[in-house]
């Protein structure tokens, strides 16, 4: 016989009730339809089950289509490593199909398209550069973007107007994957929100910092902007910035607001490959504790951006491309 003074819970008089009487989270109606060999990828995405981040996804893809029937913002806050992981075509695409209202990078963002749009080409080995001394030192990278805002910022410009239209004056070869270049032959604004000393242009003797600054402000201004028109059915989408778009995002919904303007009931979405504090914070829960949503999708960008821009194409009437 057991010597502890404590017996074992007596389970005699416990209360059950029917399975069938009980509330569920989940049912089979909410269950995934296997892919049929050679089906549409219409028929694909609706075979996703409706359950926890395929059901966000499926929400985030009607919550932008209707934005864009509705002729609400749809703006895109981009980290660099979504650039240099190949998905510029797809990006520009959904500008095509009326599905980027304005687009916000960090400095790691300009370094990369601009690299691309010139040599169809980025992301240098920094382990073996900076034991040579060489990381972040190629010449046409810091001469070009430093001198682009030397002249733009000048004439009243941003960062992102200023590159934007260096590189159309250029003309460089591969700049059919710029966004910078294509969003500026759109008209679709691009804001560029740098911290001094961050980016490997700020290395360069090229550099004018009074120019970076008062350019960077002036996005940030153009960026509050845009964010004044998610009012009411706009969309924000934080795809692969840790910490600098969240905040610049923050700050420019308080300034809207601290300026008696409207902004609530909208959605704001975070995705990447780890869900961060700031993001979590200031992109998917404080700006929409006034009304509207916030989702956060944990994936990697190569994967989940094409998915995401492929379920847009297929909800966007017009879009039927052979």
């Amino acid at each position: 016989m057991s010597r502890y003074p404590v017996k074992p819970f007596n389970l005699g008089g416990i209360r059950t009730y029917p399975l069938k009487d009980r509330p569920s989270k989940v049912d089979v109606g909410a269950f995934a339809r296997p892919h049929i060999r050679g089906a549409s990828l219409g028929e694909f995405l609706n075979g996703l089950p409706k359950i926890l981040a395929a059901q966000d996804l499926r929400d985030l893809v009607h919550a932008i289509a209707q934005a864009r029937a509705n002729g609400k913002a749809i703006l895109w806050g981009l980290g660099g490593h979504v650039i240099k992981t190949g998905l510029s075509p797809i990006l520009i695409d959904l500008m095509d199909l009326g599905l980027m209202s304005g687009i916000a990078l960090n400095g790691a963002g300009i370094i990369h398209d601009f690299e691309i749009a010139l040599a169809g080409s980025t992301s240098e080995d920094v382990e073996l550069q900076l034991e040579k001394g060489a990381f972040g030192m190629a010449e046409e990278t810091g001469q070009g973007i430093n001198e682009a805002i030397r002249e733009g910022v000048p004439d009243g410009l941003g960062i992102g107007e200023s590159l934007g239209r260096a590189l159309v004056r250029l003309s460089p070869p591969f700049g059919k994957y710029s966004l910078l270049m294509q969003a500026y032959m759109r008209n679709i604004p691009v804001t560029v929100h740098v911290t001094i000393g961050a980016d490997i242009i700020h290395t360069h003797p090229s550099i004018s910092p009074s120019d970076i600054g008062e350019g960077s402000h002036r996005d940030f201004r153009l960026f509050a902007s845009l964010v004044a028109r998610l009012h009411n059915g706009g969309v924000y989408l934080n795809c692969g910035s840790a910490v600098t778009l969240p905040e610049v995002f923050l700050k420019s919904v308080s300034v809207v607001r601290n300026s008696g303007e409207p902004l609530q009931d909208f959605t704001t979405a975070n995705l990447d490959f780890l869900q961060h504090y700031r993001p979590t914070e200031n992109v998917v829960k404080r700006p929409v504790k006034l009304g509207g949503r916030g989702i956060a999708i944990t994936g990697r960008h190569e994967i989940l951006i094409p998915l995401l821009a492929g379920w847009l194409a297929e909800l966007t009437p017009g879009t039927n491309r052979e």
